[in-house]
């Protein structure tokens, strides 16, 4: 009897081991679209399919305000707590690598190979983070009101340089029949400022940092090529062509909308809304060329795996099942942003070749430019947004530039360099 009691006893403990060894390993994800029940949606689906795909690990979710998130983030990172796998808007992932919230991802080079540019994230030669869509600007506007004032409509191949863009502004204001030429979405005071005005200093040749070197702003920011965009910037308001930092964030939602603005500067997350405003009269044009090329932001939100896991091989499981194709086009058709790769694109509704806002997937391919890749970014973002809305408002464009300049260069030097000085 003792020996078969010690049997049982043993087989008991034996199935109880192999249930607790064959146990999931729980990983943390932390996300920034809390109250966003459309994003919330797809991406508990790719979790729940994930989870039920294999046995070894278990992704749990957990949500935040967008508003709140980077200081969410920053504060955990402080107190040691960052979860397994975090989300985060392209242009910060260099700070956070730098900072120590992130370590570098683990994916094989052809999973990546065929994504967008500004959907991938890499950092002094290191892959850090990977996202599921972009996002691209483009000048909204309507092939009746440009034919009605003799206005050449751009293409891709041939867009506007800067005198054509110019000499329409005037024409359309000319013509009285709008209250501006042009919605810039001035009211947006946010990253929409280095976003969707900085590619406008580079296509007239300045920039926000050397990247050549990383470690100064110093001539590119207040050089030449920059006086000239700021000049230019600073004639958009003083001669009426766009409404500037008064703008009220309603009049940006609806104006164009509304017939006020004749075209806006804006992004594909609402092209869907004016597609069914202006159906086939709508266009979605290339952006300027101002001397050094036309030029749009990138980059957008990505996943990448905090420095603190204990299980970067099951976040990167996770992060490269969710780069499925089949979940980037969820994601487009639900929320209207850019599939991060052609062959999700050609699953959509909007991007496939012939869909109506297939346009935007090729100007995120040829013209978009990314934000500087440094940590110092974090820095120059709010800074070029004070300058540009400093400028709007009448300020000295020379002075203005060289503050910034100034006030980019000292945070570099305090922060030795960012690393990039050991270069």
């Amino acid at each position: 009897m003792k020996k078969l009691a010690s049997f049982a006893g043993a087989m008991i403990a034996g199935t109880l081991f192999c249930g607790a060894a064959q146990a999931a390993t729980e990983l943390s994800l932390w996300y920034h679209g809390a109250g966003n029940d459309t994003e919330r949606q797809i991406l508990t689906g790719i979790i729940k399919d994930f989870n039920g795909s294999q046995q070894d690990w278990e992704v749990k979710l957990e949500e935040f305000p967008q508003n709140a998130y980077n200081d969410s983030v920053t504060a955990a990172a402080l107190a040691g707590k960052l979860p397994d796998i975090l989300d985060m808007d392209g242009p910060n992932m260099p700070n956070w690598a730098w900072s120590g919230y992130l370590q570098p991802l683990d994916l094989p080079e052809d999973k990546i190979a065929n994504f967008l540019p500004g959907a991938v994230g890499k950092w002094k030669g290191k892959l850090y983070s990977v996202g599921l869509w972009d996002a691209a600007v483009a000048i909204f506007a309507r092939k009746s009101v440009l034919e009605e004032n003799g206005i050449r409509i751009p293409t891709l191949k041939k867009p506007w340089v800067g005198e054509e863009l110019n000499a329409a502004l005037h024409k359309l204001k000319d013509s009285g029949q709008f209250d501006y030429p042009i919605d810039l979405g001035m009211a947006d005071k946010s990253e929409w400022y280095p976003y969707a005005f900085s590619p406008f200093l580079q296509s007239f040749g300045g920039d926000l940092i050397d990247r050549e070197s990383y470690t100064t702003a110093e001539g590119v920011l207040n050089g030449d090529e920059a006086l000239q965009f700021g000049e230019w910037w600073q004639a958009l308001f003083n001669d009426k062509l766009a409404l500037g930092t008064s703008q009220s964030p309603s009049d940006h939602e609806t104006g164009f909308l509304d017939g006020k603005y004749a075209m806006q500067w804006m992004g594909n997350w609402v092209a869907v809304k004016a597609l069914e405003k202006y159906g086939d009269d709508l266009l979605f044009l290339p952006a300027p060329d101002f001397g050094h090329g036309p030029k749009i932001g990138a980059g957008s939100w990505q996943f990448g795996v905090s420095a603190k896991s204990e299980h970067p091989d099951g976040a990167a499981a996770f992060i490269a099942f969710a780069i499925q194709d089949k979940y980037l086009a969820q994601f487009s058709d639900a929320i209207g942003l850019i599939p991060a790769t052609s062959t999700a694109a050609e699953l959509t509704k909007n991007y496939k070749k012939g869909g109506p806002l297939a346009v935007f997937f090729d100007l995120s391919a040829k013209q978009a430019t990314l934000r500087p890749v440094t940590p110092a970014y974090a820095f120059i973002s709010p800074t070029f947004q004070k300058a540009a809305a400093d400028i709007a408002d009448g300020a000295d464009v020379a002075d203005t530039l060289d503050a910034a300049t100034d006030a980019i260069d000292a945070n570099i030097e305090k922060n030795n360099g960012y690393g990039f000085e050991d270069n």
